[in-house]
């Protein structure tokens, strides 16, 4: 077996990235995007779809991703 899989990039909160909880600060990190595109794409996805409730699913994502690393 190969090593390609021994450093995982974990879905987990922002310490440094964030605005209210991390939760789109590590969505960015994770994805390596930028976080203020994340946050604007999450804030027009919640307001355009009845069917995308963003503040309950936001929160979901607070309890469910563990807090990230101090480092940056």
């Amino acid at each position: 077996m190969s090593d390609a899989g021994s450093h995982t990039n974990r879905l987990t909160r922002s310490k440094s990235e964030r605005m209210l909880l991390g939760v789109c600060g590590g969505i960015a990190t994770w994805l390596g995007w930028d976080p203020t595109i994340v946050r604007v794409a999450y804030v027009l996805v919640s307001i355009c779809s009845a069917a995308f409730p963003g503040i309950f699913v936001y929160l979901i994502l607070a309890l469910v991703m563990p807090p990230g690393d101090s480092k940056v």
